[in-house]
């Protein structure tokens, strides 16, 4: 995604409305679990009017400790494949719904930069994570171009796309 494709404010608006919208007709509660938009997908959401409708909570996990603390991210888990994982962020979204009222959760880690990038795991290396209350996750790899207000932002869009994909 280049920085003519990048979402502004209007278009995550937009696609939060839209993510409400379906999550209020199924009668879907969301919780979110971030670590890279630092809760910047339940801003976008709790940007929308009503939207108590089908918001529960978000929580905002950086640290490896509030991972664990608060999603249940088991830690040999990061131990072994690191906060930036399928592995985590799988275990991020599952912990959402554990510990929420929720029945359809997003997860997002990722290296939004500007440091922190590897070989392995360059900057804008984002996990997203989406699951529904019974159901199994779904994770997947993206890697965004920019700086970190880019990377960020294309985050928070992808993570909203993916709940209403899985929304609908």
């Amino acid at each position: 995604m280049d920085a003519q494709t990048l979402p502004d404010d209007s278009a995550l608006h937009a696609l939060a409305e839209q993510v409400g919208g379906a999550l209020q007709a199924r009668h879907l509660m969301l919780a979110t679990a971030e670590s890279c938009t630092g809760g910047w997908i339940a801003k976008t959401i709790t940007d929308i009017p009503g939207c108590s409708a089908w918001f529960d909570c978000g929580m905002a996990a950086y640290s490896y400790e509030a991972k664990q603390a608060l999603l249940g991210v088991r830690p040999e888990t990061l131990t072994e494949h690191g906060a930036v994982s399928r592995e985590t962020v799988m275990e991020m979204v599952s912990g959402a719904l554990v510990t929420s009222g929720a029945s359809i959760a997003v997860a997002v880690t990722g290296i939004a930069g500007p440091g922190g990038g590897t070989h392995d795991k360059p900057v804008g290396t984002v996990w997203i994570g989406w699951k529904r209350r019974g159901g199994y996750p779904k994770a997947q790899l993206f890697h965004f171009d920019g700086d970190r207000e880019s990377v960020r932002r294309q985050t928070v869009a992808a993570a909203l796309e993916g709940l209403l994909a899985l929304a609908v």
